[in-house]
């Protein structure tokens, strides 16, 4: 029987993105829309997150305009606001989203984030009968999405979010540039990378040229640290140009000798309103350290933001797709408080609906680096962690100066 309408003419699907801006989140828009539009939908964006919510609403129509997905950040924009009461905001401000919601017409809301940005999207389902699509996100790469990495017949819970694939290939790409002035001065580069409590993207480097690196799973005490410094020693030693990158995340919690504890380093005491202060700065403490102590003369370069820009990669172009793919599905039987997500850790080739499910938005949650992709003996990532990496990135291409010149002698 000929259907004189699309099955969903009339109703309205709204998008917003919230948190940390990363190289995925225009793609994750254009494709959820496209979709969207395809089944009947007139799409809303909403401007800043929650923040476009609040008030009298900041609302634009994305339905028929042009978007371009290739373009990094979100063209949404951003805000790292809660509408729950928090710390920083004690009031409530459910009210004004949900009027705002019926005010709008809003039918369905797909909310693009982290475990915050979805956590907050989650509560609105659950108390207060909003339909709502988590679509995860995140350069960390640490929102639970319970995705399987099959690795020498084991199954390693894994992670795969969109924005982490991007953010992976830029550190790695950085990492083979710093090796050249590294190798010019015989120097080692720590490389901050940014990782509040995990090592997800801390360990691309390796496939940069890096051999070592910290994640904050595994902290630093002062017994570790003469160890660490040890290990350096012997990774400069015993390398051919006498030059080392370490990537070391930004939420390394390190021993400090004046006071006798193991923190993280603060770039401000500011919180957001999910309570998250501004790391920033430990790669300088530790490359100063390794100065002094080894007498190596060491540097500190912070990638900072750096990750997190630029355009959507290859990879995570067709992994926002593939997820968006799923998010029709969802919409067709009407199964809200849900997130899209990858069974399995797979190749570009078999990024694919098929290979695809969702998960309950209220068990996502965070997930460290696995014990399996690191050695905490010898400070480094492990054969399994590169599998998984392969799978993203395909194999290690970083530039090399060969040479081999014949020393002088008088």
């Amino acid at each position: 029987m000929r259907l004189e309408n699309k099955l969903f003419q009339g109703k309205t699907l709204a998008i917003l993105s919230g948190g940390g801006d990363t190289p995925a989140i225009n793609s994750s828009i254009e494709s959820i829309r496209n979709r969207a539009s395809l089944l009947g939908f007139r799409v809303y964006g909403i401007l800043q997150g929650w923040k476009g919510l609040l008030g009298d609403g900041d609302i634009v129509d994305l339905t028929n305009q042009p978007y371009d997905g290739y373009y990094g950040g979100t063209a949404l924009r951003s805000s790292r606001t809660n509408p729950f009461p928090s710390k920083k905001n004690r009031e409530s401000r459910v009210p004004q989203v949900l009027g705002n919601l019926e005010k709008y017409k809003i039918d369905v809301l797909v909310t693009i984030g982290g475990d915050d940005t979805n956590g907050a999207a989650k509560r609105l389902f659950e108390t207060e009968g909003i339909p709502v699509i988590g679509f995860p996100k995140t350069i960390d790469n640490d929102l639970r999405t319970r995705t399987i990495h099959y690795y020498d017949g084991k199954e390693i819970e894994a992670v795969l979010c969109p924005g982490f694939p991007s953010a992976a290939r830029s550190m790695m790409e950085m990492t083979a540039s710093l090796k050249s002035t590294a190798e010019s001065h015989s120097r080692i580069i720590v490389l901050e990378v940014m990782g509040r409590d995990a090592g997800w993207l801390t360990g691309t480097p390796t496939f940069g040229g890096a051999t070592l690196g910290l994640v904050p799973e595994f902290e630093i005490t002062k017994e570790r640290k003469e160890v660490f410094f040890e290990t350096v020693r012997e990774a400069y030693m015993h390398s051919r140009k006498k030059c080392l990158v370490i990537p070391v995340s930004e939420g390394i919690r390190w021993y400090d000798e004046k006071t006798g504890k193991v923190d993280v380093v603060y770039a401000s005491s500011e919180v957001d309103e999910y309570g998250h202060p501004r790391f920033g700065g430990v790669s300088g403490v530790i490359a100063s350290e390794i100065s002094a102590k080894l007498g190596i003369e060491a540097r500190a370069q912070i990638s900072g933001y750096y990750a997190r820009s630029g355009h959507c990669r290859h990879y995570d172009r067709k992994l926002t797709t593939t997820l968006a793919d799923k998010v029709v599905d969802l919409l067709l039987r009407e199964e809200y408080g849900q997130m899209p997500v990858m069974k399995k850790i797979v190749p570009h080739v078999e990024l694919e609906e098929f290979n695809t499910t969702s998960i309950d938005m209220g068990s996502v949650g965070n997930k460290p680096l696995s014990e399996d992709y690191y050695d905490i003996n010898r400070f480094s990532f492990t054969p399994a962690y590169a599998d998984f990496l392969s799978k993203i990135l395909e194999k290690p291409t970083f530039e090399e100066f060969r040479y081999d010149f014949p020393v002088v002698i008088p």
